[in-house]
């Protein structure tokens, strides 16, 4: 797989920008772009056994992405005054983990697509049974198909994205049922954490995600620390806010709050 990381140069307010499970910083580069137009200093690193061999991701744990997100934010944080972070689908969830843990430290935070519940209307009849993927003997030959429509509403796009996913080269095409209890373990310790997120926050989710509904965006309201929050509502799009029809109003949603959270 290609690494795709990102690595803008722009003004003295950087973004730290996450991307989700089996995939790359590919599906943020569109946001990427838009943020350092718009004079922002954008990174978005590799996560950990990502952009690798299915065999050497399913070595890892979701301690080692978010030891992936907590060192690019450092390194961040040692250069720019204002460090905000913005991920999609478990991106966003890192985003929230990392806002716990640092506090005032990070400027503002913006999820996109976040995922708690995996309730979306194209998973299959049997998606209540994936939390057991991983455990014996189902984990040892267990995974979990990527299918249309690939988080992605906008047909032309998809049919990238299928044809991409089919060469490996954005993102592996399934999900390993190690993956998976890392990420359920980790969408635990994240429901434990919100209350303690008061960074400002803009939540951004899709009236017609596939994978995982409004519900998600209402709990995190409902449940974040932070008296600072933005909710809205994208029509005309999937999961993958950042690669469909509605990228570009994701993109201006996301500066324009970043930019009223800047520290003087």
């Amino acid at each position: 797989m290609t690494d795709y990381k990102i690595d803008l140069n722009g003004g003295d307010h950087a973004v730290l920008l996450i991307h989700g499970l089996t995939g790359s910083p590919f599906e943020l580069k569109p946001l990427a772009k838009k943020l350092n137009k718009a004079g922002f200093s954008v990174k978005g690193p590799c996560l950990a056994g990502h952009c690798r061999t299915l065999d050497e991701l399913k070595g890892t744990s979701w301690q080692d992405w978010y030891g992936t997100v907590h060192a690019t934010f450092k390194e961040l944080k040692r250069n720019y005054r204002n460090v905000s972070v913005s991920g999609l689908c478990m991106g966003s969830l890192f985003a929230l983990y990392l806002a716990a843990e640092v506090q005032e430290e990070v400027s503002s935070i913006a999820l996109l697509s976040t995922t708690l519940f995996y309730d979306g209307w194209s998973l299959p009849w049997y998606k209540f049974l994936l939390p057991l993927s991983y455990y014996p003997p189902f984990k040892y030959f267990y995974s979990y198909a990527e299918r249309e429509p690939y988080g992605i509403k906008d047909e032309r796009m998809r049919k990238q994205i299928a044809l991409a996913l089919r060469e490996g080269s954005i993102a592996h095409p399934e999900f390993p049922a190690q993956c998976i209890r890392e990420l359920f373990m980790l969408i635990k310790e994240v429901r434990k954490i919100l209350p303690k997120v008061e960074a400002p926050a803009l939540i951004l989710h899709a009236l017609e995600d596939d994978l995982a509904s409004i519900k998600n965006a209402d709990y995190v309201e409902s449940h974040i620390g932070s008296s600072d929050v933005r909710k809205v509502y994208i029509e005309d799009s999937y999961h993958m806010l950042t690669l469909d029809h509605q990228k570009n109003l994701v993109a201006e949603e996301v500066i324009n709050f970043f930019r009223n959270h800047s520290r003087k």
